[in-house]
């Protein structure tokens, strides 16, 4: 499975970008998927995780400002962040809890898959 991010960009405080990742590859399926950012000099941090079901959880930082959402059929992710702010500057990056399926189900097997970070800067 693989992941490709897209979106990000420069913006200015209080402005909006939408970031957008879909997976591809065979015989697999997605469960949990996720954002998540590093700062330089930061560890990376989780920024909104959304179930198959569509249950969500968000970092406080980001609460209120940040709506995530999936697409199962599309096997996709949106991140949608409205009013950002410096403290939001990081590489972003998508990820998913997948689970590539075998032949026989004894053998399928989940994986962590990571796709490319995309930048996000926000000026002051």
């Amino acid at each position: 499975v693989q992941l490709q991010a897209s979106g990000g960009g420069l913006v200015q405080a209080g402005g909006s970008l939408s970031l957008s990742c879909s997976a591809s590859g065979t015989r697999f399926s997605i469960n949990d998927m996720a954002w998540y950012r590093q700062a330089p000099e930061n560890e990376r941090e989780l920024v909104a995780r959304v179930t198959r079901g569509g249950s969500t959880y968000y970092a406080d930082s980001v609460k209120g400002r940040f709506t995530v959402s999936r697409d199962n059929a599309k096997n996709s992710i949106i991140l949608q962040m409205n009013n950002l702010k410096p403290d939001d500057t990081a590489v972003y990056y998508c990820y998913a809890k997948s689970t590539q399926h075998a032949l026989s189900p004894k053998y399928d097997r989940d994986y962590d898959v990571w796709g490319q970070g995309t930048q996000v800067t926000v000026s002051s």
